[in-house]
């Protein structure tokens, strides 16, 4: 079942449980997913949000508890209080993160390169709202984001754009994270698998 009710008001009033060191609150909107044809990259996108320290994750498109199921599982098993709402209105999401004093980082191909801008990014106090593209990115996003940020001027894809975004926000410091609550903690190891729990 979504867990939407106790985190989600029309404000972005937020209660998150951080991994990450950033102080800002630090969400991804995917626009437009459509569960018959999207749920193996969505739910790749909001594992990528999850294990690289965002705080959590809107999609808009159509409502999706099967997958608010997979993400909610996940944060049973291995830890933290990543949230994930479904079925949103991007506008609306971006104007109410806006309102709150919050910035829109739009991740393209078009915009400018991601080293050039990075650290103007993680120097800003406000709270950041990263959006990654679905099946078609409507035209006003481009004016309507503080940030048009290019991962390469190639054709990519939306889950390794948010992958290397959140490597250089992080400064690769993904691997010290760690999440609260975990029944199951992974063990590095040359050979096979070894977890705790």
């Amino acid at each position: 079942m979504e867990k939407a009710s106790n985190y989600y008001t029309s404000d972005l009033t937020l209660k998150v449980n951080r991994p990450k060191m950033s102080k800002q609150k630090l969400f991804a909107l995917r626009l437009d997913h459509r569960p018959h044809r999207d749920m193996r990259v969505s739910t790749h996108i909001a594992l990528v949000a999850r294990a690289f320290g965002m705080d959590g994750i809107f999609f808009s498109g159509v409502p999706d508890t099967k997958l608010c199921e997979k993400i909610n599982e996940v944060n049973e098993n291995f830890g933290g209080n990543f949230l994930i709402k479904t079925g949103c209105e991007w506008k609306k999401v971006i104007k109410d993160w806006q309102s709150q004093g919050g910035e829109i980082i739009h991740l393209t191909m078009y915009g400018l390169p991601l080293p050039e801008v990075i650290e103007k990014i993680v120097n800003s106090s406000k709270d950041k709202l990263i959006v990654v593209g679905g099946p078609k990115v409507p035209r006003e996003l481009y004016s309507i984001a503080n940030y048009n940020v290019s991962i390469t001027n190639q054709p990519h894809s939306e889950i390794a754009a948010l992958a290397v975004f959140l490597d250089y926000y992080h400064k690769r410091q993904e691997f010290n994270f760690e999440f609260k609550n975990a029944k199951i903690k992974i063990i590095p190891s040359k050979n096979g698998k070894k977890f705790a729990t």
